[in-house]
């Protein structure tokens, strides 16, 4: 007797660059969204050479195979919630907003990478300007971490109140909701901020001692935009989304001889 189908198995689309290592991109948001019950499909913007030692190269996928691919799964799958991380290029960047505004699925998140863990670009500053410009409005929510709410505002970002104040801007800059999330902070600290900025949520968290720390924002984003696919308010969405990075990195098993990732997969 074949295996009876699972009634609500919500479909998320990734939209990333490729990490061989799997630390980020889309395939260490494949293990995060099945961690989260949910049925991932995926579009790679980009292939990158790296390792848990860091990124060495990286190389844009044609902008006709970003669009080609996005349609075909638009088509064939009902999409619950899409995470958007590394885009790479102005190209890509006009190419995924493209794609948004004539299909309009929900809950999208979108995470602007900037850098890797290692400290590489991962997309043009023209690229990044295109991503404030013509992307950053078709999200339903931002989960910046305080560098790039920094490098995306122009403002100094170092605690909660500067946060907030950046929140506030990119606000300004036409973002719906935004997330601005500080890991690195002592406690973590995430700020969600909605409406303008006129109802700013705090979720302090707990400091995991690790080294094994590559890929968090993925993990974060891809977590929230699952859980906004099961149909969760935006604040249990992001707690529960910060929860899950946390026992990641708390449980996370030492792979490679850099940089490791999070346990992707520890859901207790």
């Amino acid at each position: 007797m074949p295996p009876r189908e699972k009634k609500n198995l919500p479909v998320v689309l990734s939209i990333a660059g490729y990490d061989p290592s799997s630390g980020a991109g889309v395939t260490a948001d494949i293990k995060t969204i099945a961690a989260h019950g949910c049925y991932a499909i995926t579009c790679i913007t980009a292939l990158t050479v790296q390792s848990t030692r860091g990124v060495k190269r990286v190389e844009m996928v044609d902008s006709r195979i970003i669009t080609e691919t996005l349609e075909e799964l638009i088509t064939d799958f009902k999409v619950a919630a899409v995470h958007i991380g590394m885009l790479g290029s102005a190209e890509a960047v006009r190419t995924v907003a493209a794609f948004l505004r004539r299909n309009q699925p929900g809950n999208v998140v979108l995470d602007p990478v900037l850098k890797s863990t290692s400290g590489a670009d991962l997309i043009s500053r023209e690229g990044a300007q295109v991503m404030k410009d013509k992307l950053l409005p078709l999200a339903d929510v931002i989960t910046p971490n305080i560098d790039e709410a920094a490098a995306l505002t122009g403002l100094p970002v170092h605690g909660v109140e500067e946060m907030q104040m950046a929140a506030a801007q990119l606000h300004r800059m036409g973002a719906r909701n935004v997330i601005v999330t500080g890991g690195h902070l002592s406690p973590p600290i995430d700020l969600l901020s909605r409406s303008s900025g006129n109802d700013v949520k705090i979720f302090q968290g707990e400091k995991v001692s690790s080294s094994h720390t590559h890929g968090t924002g993925c993990a974060f984003a891809s977590a929230l935009a699952c859980n906004l696919a099961h149909d969760q308010s935006l604040p249990d969405a992001t707690r529960d989304a910060k929860q899950y990075v946390f026992n990641a990195l708390k449980n996370a098993v030492a792979l490679g001889k850099g940089k490791g990732s999070i346990n992707h997969l520890y859901r207790r």
